[in-house]
This record gives structure tokens, sequence and C-alpha cells, in this order.
């Protein structure tokens, strides 16, 4: 009798398939467990060796776990090593072109160095004459001049009539100064300002550097009161700044830690907030908060009611502006989770092929940017290529979702990615939202390395000044104006400009009225 006609025989089949099919699925749970294992290990790894060893492989790591004392530089000297060469037939890299020596810029002035030619040179080795000066070869290169501090001594006219001596003396009165009766001018407030916050050196190395460079002794305490003056200055202009932001249809926002000193019993700082507001091409509007929660954004958003692109940061989600305010999110915050997955495993293709079909979402809109086309065109382009390509994504996704852990970094990818998505996809229908929230982490970058330098903020009063000076720092880069030239127009005697004068003090109003 055939096996398959015999009851007994099938049974024994089936039960037999059916442990196949569990070992198999057990198997596979089996081998994505060991691959959300092996990321955790490597994440501990990237975490203890420090960035450099983002791009060591799984048994570079092991071996690095396998030397005690490793230092961070020879950590980074692995990760620089030459790659090994491709095998034989394999296309190779072109070697980039050279883009030749830089010219300096134009608006520099131009001194002229002429180094004449030795005294060999000047006669003829022939016939013994005199050689004459028939041109020269030109070169140029970028000089500096150290900076030169100096006293400069104030006399201000007195001036009195001889025959009418009851008039008494007049002087001359004395311009508008940012601090008056200081010891320094506008010009040095200012360069302490920008020192620390455009080129984050903080104020006890500021006071070194005068002091070997000039002999002179600032303590570090009194270039820290005219920071503060300042903030406390720039503050109206600053609210001003946030009522030119609010009136636009399009807010990114974003917010980072900053360590804030409150002098508590456990002598640690507090990690307080700022919180950064901007739009593409406008100004910024940092807004320091001691904590996190949804009340800082709630308060200076008010009743906005047009596009708010955030991360997926819970606070934005609920209870933010007017009824009409559309939250949108950011596609480059979706890339960069599956970059992490593709870090951690260069084999996972799957999410090597979603970071791919991304970066061809960000091409669309590059060429838009190539193109210099407007957002009325670019909404078109976007219409035509992107809605498709998102369509690929979602699919691709959704199919990369079932063949891997939740837990794991490819699955925590897909999930993010899929949560949002709605709000992902918000640019088909508003022509002006960018792909990402990258000028506004631009803006941020400014503080985290400002923050590795001057540490923390000296007192939770202090947050809302250096905020200020943060807005307007950053603003100016923004715009494109020069940064000493606006503080010198408009601080000295800002203490007493009306408040209904502020308005046209912000970078905004300056460079329009200055048309730089």
């Amino acid at each position: 009798m055939p096996p398959h006609s015999d009851p007994l025989a099938v049974a024994i089949f089936a039960q037999l398939q059916q442990q196949i099919e569990t070992q198999a699925r057990e198997l596979e749970y089996a081998r994505l467990k060991i691959q959300v294992l092996e990321e955790h290990l490597r994440l501990r790894r990237i975490a203890k060796y420090g960035p450099g060893s983002e791009t060591l492989s799984n048994l570079q790591l092991q071996l690095l776990e396998e030397e005690p004392g490793v230092s961070n530089q020879e950590v980074q000297a692995e990760s620089e090593r030459e790659a090994l060469p491709p095998p034989d037939g394999e296309n190779k890299r072109q070697r980039r072109k050279h883009p030749g020596r830089q010219t300096l810029p134009a608006h520099l002035s131009r001194v002229e160095k002429i180094i004449a030619c030795t005294a060999e040179q000047c006669v003829c080795g022939k016939c013994g004459a005199g050689t004459k000066v028939i041109g020269y070869d030109e070169s140029e290169v970028l000089n500096v001049k150290p900076a030169v501090y100096y006293v400069e001594v104030i006399k201000r006219e007195k001036r009195a009539c001889r025959q009418c001596e009851e008039q008494g003396v007049a002087t001359a009165p004395l311009p508008p100064r940012i601090i008056d009766k200081s010891l320094v001018s506008d010009e040095v407030i200012i360069d302490t300002i920008v020192n620390k916050y455009a080129d984050h050196s903080p104020l006890y190395r500021q006071s070194a550097i005068l002091l070997r460079d000039a002999g002179i002794k600032i303590s570090p305490a009194t270039s820290c009161g005219w920071v503060m003056t300042v903030g406390e200055l720039l503050v109206p202009v600053v609210g001003a700044m946030r009522k030119e932001l609010l009136v636009t249809n399009y807010i990114q926002a974003d917010e980072t830690p900053v360590d804030v000193q409150t002098h508590d019993k456990r002598g640690k700082n507090h990690q307080a907030y700022l919180w950064q507001y901007s739009t593409p091409g406008g100004g910024v509007v940092f807004d320091f908060r001691m904590s996190r929660g949804r009340e800082g954004p709630k308060q200076f958003l008010g009743a906005f009611a047009g596009i708010l692109q955030t991360d997926d940061y819970i606070a934005y989600e609920r209870g933010l502006g007017g009824p009409g305010m559309v939250h949108a999110c950011c596609w480059s915050h979706a890339r960069r989770h599956f970059v992490d997955a593709v870090k951690l495993n260069k084999l996972d293709a799957a999410s090597v092929r979603a970071v791919e079909l991304m970066d061809k979402l960000f091409l669309i809109d590059a060429q838009a940017r190539e193109d210099k086309m407007d957002h009325a065109a670019r909404h078109l382009l976007r219409q035509e290529k992107a809605s498709p390509l998102l369509d690929q994504i979602r699919e691709h996704i959704l199919a990369t979702n079932k063949t891997v852990l939740p837990r794991s970094k490819a699955g925590q990818a897909c999930n993010y990615t899929l949560a949002l998505w709605k709000k992902l996809t918000q640019f088909l229908d508003h022509p002006e939202l960018e792909l990402s929230t990258n000028l506004a982490e631009n803006s941020m970058r400014p503080v985290a390395t400002g923050r590795k330098n001057w540490i923390h903020i000296g007192s939770p009063q202090a947050g809302p000044r250096v905020a200020a000076i943060l807005s307007v720092i950053e603003s100016c880069r923004r715009i494109a104006i020069p940064v000493r030239q606006y503080l010198a127009d408009i601080l000295p005697g800002l203490a007493d400009t009306p408040v209904h004068k502020v308005t046209g003090l912000t970078p905004k109003a300056w460079a329009t009225k200055t048309h730089v």
C-alpha cells in the first residue's frame, strides 16, 4: 500500500513537516535575536571607543576589546587606515581633479612687497653691464596683522565766552556707549561677545590672551559683566525678532541641552534647554527654558497657525499653536535611523536600499536648487518625481518591517518612519516645506561647540541673556550680515531706545535698512 494512503504515515509526515517549520521559525528568530544582540554589543563598543570607531568592523572592535589600555588616538588611527585595494577587474574610483590654486578675495586690500634681485643678478654675466628691471613675477599670499591694543585718549572740547562769564562753560557731549563710564571701548566689548559666542572662546581664555599679548589684566568676572549687560540690552530686540518669526508661515524647531549653575547643595549643574526656532532664509530665535517640557514651545508659539517642522519629540505633539497649525517632520531623521542600521550591519541590504531610495528623494530637491527653481516650480517637480518614489519607499519599508525584529536598529527605523509617514509627506501639499530640518540643526551646532568650551551658563537668570546673544549672532550668520558692524550700530544708546523703535533694530530690519 502506498505511504500516502496510509493514515499513520500521513500523520507522521504532517507532524515531521510541522516540526521542520517550527524549527525553521525558531532558527530565524534566533538569527534575528543574535543580530539584535550584536547590534547592542557594537553600539556599546562604539560608545566606549568614540566616534572614530564607527568605521571599524566588528572584528576590529573585538581586537580592541582584547587589547588593554587602548587609547582614543589608536582607535582614530585604526579608523583612518587605508582600505585594502580592490580585487583585479573591479572599477577603481577615479581620483578627483585638483581644483587648482585658490584665489584670494578681491575685497581685501593689497600691499605690495618688492623683492629685489641679488647683487650678482644686477650685473650681466656676459658683458658686465648693469641689468634693468623689465617686470615682476607676481604671486599673492594671505597675510595678517595681530590685534593691536591701544589707549584712546578722549578729549572733549570745552567752550566759553570770554565776555559773558555768566553763560558758563559748554562741554562737547559724549556719544552714546554700550556701558557708560566703562574702562574699555564698545569695540572691546563687542570683540568679547563675538569671541565667546561666534568663535567659542571662553572668557577665562580671552583674559589669558589679553594678558599675554598686551599685558592687560581684565578678570573674567569683569568681562562677564559686559556680556550680561549686552544680553540684557538685546532681550527686547529678540522679542521683536520673535514677532517677525511668528508672522511667517513656516517655522523649524529643535532643542538642545545646556548646563546651568544653580549652586545647589549637591554641587551639580542643572540641565536646561535652548529651544531654537527659525525659518529657512530668515533669522533664528533661541528660547531658554529650565526644562524640556511642552510649556516652552507652547508659550513661544502662542497661536501660530502655519507649518511647524520638528523631529518626533513628544513635546511638539499636542496643544501647540493655533487650530490651523500643520505639523511636519524631517526626512533626515528618518534616513539617519537606517544609516545607523547600516553602520551596525553593512550587509543589511534592506536598510542600504532604504537609504538609497531616500537619497533619491533628496536628489529631487537638489535638482531644484541647482536649477534655481522657486517653490511653485519645485512643487511641480515633486509631484512628478517624489510622489511615485514615496510609494516605493513605503512599500519597501513595509516589506522590510516584516522580516526584522522590532527592537533591532532596522526595525526601529521602519517603525519610526511608518509612524510619522503623514507628517513626513506633508511637503507634497506645502511647496515651501523643506525635506529636512538640517538648517535648524546647523544653527544648533555653534551651541554644541560653545558649551564644550564655556561649559555652562552661570545662573538661571543669565539664560535668557545668553539666548538673546546667540539669537543675534546666529541670525547675522544666517542672513549674511557683518555681526560686528551690526552690534556696533545698534548697541550704543539701546538702553534709552523707545520700545516701538526696537522693531527697526532686528538683524532683518537692519539688513533691509542698510542694504547689506
